[in-house]
């Protein structure tokens, strides 16, 4: 397990290379839970209109706004990410975390 600060926040990365197991703690974490719990509940929100018939472009507005939510959660896991895990990862060579990165992002970009 390696630990660093990074800002005044101490990030520690627990690597299991016989499992691909990397876990850490996220500086953002109850950020990114609060984003996640109000996309949760704009999609049961958009889930009771199309339940009740609303019209489409009521539903289009909402799926907008879940669409939002869901992308600045993304925004803020990479930040965080970028941050803290590549920076790690470039300082220790970790070449796989930089190859999962880029294909999360290639993911993303779709």
């Amino acid at each position: 397990m390696s630990e660093h600060t990074h800002g005044g926040i101490t990030h520690t990365h627990d690597h299991n290379h016989e499992t691909q197991i990397h876990s850490h703690a996220h500086a953002h974490t109850k950020a990114v839970l609060n984003r996640l719990s109000r996309a949760i509940g704009h999609m049961n929100a958009v889930r009771g209109m199309v339940e009740r018939g609303r019209d489409c472009s009521e539903v289009l507005i909402q799926l907008a706004a879940v669409r939002s939510a869901i992308n600045r959660t993304c925004e803020v896991i990479l930040k965080d990410h970028l941050e803290h895990c590549v920076v790690d990862a470039i300082n220790t060579g970790d070449m796989e975390t930089l190859e999962k990165l880029k294909r999360a992002v290639e993911l993303l970009m779709k």
